[in-house]
């Protein structure tokens, strides 16, 4: 699988353009603020349907303008496959393979794999349990689709239960059985998810064990701790547990979605005691065990997007992932960088084909 082709239309600075690209390399160079990870975010969009880098929809959209628009046509197996992507303002997102609109967007999901390796990356480290589980949920979402539908009703029913906390708190009032309805349906997906999200990161963790070993080039013991509360006991138990600290905060203050992953090195949290290249290291390995994991999965090379990566890391690590490229283990790969002649002199070294567009 590779893009061959896309065209982006009111797409952030982008008023018209399109690119066609190389099935192997393609840089995009330039001065920052020209739109080089706009490019990016874009080919990420038709595989997720969303931003990597802007969650709300419409700021995507030109200043200005009333709509955006992303087309991308893509070899699989020597088949033509066109995605659009499209919104305006006031309606509802599209996205259309082939013509065709889907009715729900997680049907679209993992069937173009991508994987991103940026700067914002370091959210994982330095923000809240929040960013952590939507990496877990990426990762899985992309090659599972019983998971993603169950996190999809699980969510929906998580919101159900706090709006009607809410309402017992502004009425004054209380129904246990109503309840009871909302705690049933979230242990049953969210048995669905803690199971998946256990079973992943077993197989995950000795693939990012790997992948760390072989960038950072040291003998550090890495591990990922997963957290949750169905760890010591189950959901309706936990509901129970809760009820009135619950009605008190009128929402749902346990389940699958206070969960979190604790990075850790040599023991202890990568945030308080890693290094700068020791937490760089151990996002690159992040990543590349999910190229791994979903490549594994599908079997598929997911497309890479290599975001600025050039000026963040040091010369040992680039040169890491550049003898990954060698070994062919990559299929298609996009980056963005500063400076064309570092580029250009890293890409060489692959001897594959590239292609650099100069914005």
């Amino acid at each position: 699988m590779h893009l061959q082709k896309i065209t982006l239309v009111n797409f952030k600075n982008f008023e018209s353009k399109t690119f066609n690209f190389q099935d192997k390399i393609n840089c995009f160079v330039g001065n920052n603020g020209v739109g080089k990870t706009n490019v990016l975010d874009a080919i990420y969009y038709l595989s997720f349907a969303k931003s990597y880098f802007n969650p709300v929809a419409t700021q995507n959209i030109r200043h200005s303008e009333d709509f955006f628009m992303i087309e991308g046509e893509y070899d699989i197996n020597a088949k033509i496959d066109t995605v659009v992507c499209s919104l305006k303002r006031g309606h509802k997102k599209v996205v259309k393979r082939n013509g065709k609109i889907y009715e729900k967007f997680s049907d679209h999901i993992g069937y173009l794999p991508l994987v991103i390796i940026s700067p914002a990356d370091r959210d994982l480290i330095t923000d809240g349990s929040d960013v952590r589980r939507k990496f877990i949920d990426n990762v899985i979402s992309q090659s599972n689709n019983k998971y993603l539908l169950a996190l999809i009703k699980y969510n929906k029913v998580l919101a159900q239960r706090n709006s009607l906390l809410k309402y017992f708190a502004l009425n004054r009032t209380f129904d246990a059985v109503n309840l009871t309805v909302y705690n049933e349906q979230l242990a049953q997906y969210g048995t669905i998810i803690y199971n998946e999200r256990k079973a992943f990161l077993s197989e995950f963790i000795t693939i990012f064990k790997k992948r760390y070993k072989v960038i950072s080039n040291s003998s550090e013991s890495v591990d990922l701790v997963y957290k949750s509360q169905l760890n010591e006991t189950n959901f309706l138990d936990l509901f129970e547990q809760n009820l009135e600290k619950d009605r008190v905060l009128q929402y749902s203050s346990s389940g699958i979605h206070k969960d979190d992953l604790v990075f850790e090195i040599d023991g202890y949290p990568i945030k308080k005691f890693g290094s700068q290249g020791q937490q760089k290291s151990y996002l690159v390995a992040l990543k590349l065990a999910q190229f791994d994991f979903i490549k594994k999965q599908s079997k598929v090379k997911p497309i890479l997007l290599l975001d600025d990566i050039f000026d963040k890391l040091d010369d040992e690590r680039v040169t890491q992932i550049i003898k990954l490229v060698n070994n062919n283990e990559f299929g298609q790969l996009f980056i963005s960088d500063t400076h064309k002649e570092r580029t250009e002199e890293v890409v060489k070294v692959t001897k594959q084909s590239y292609k650099i567009f100069q914005l």
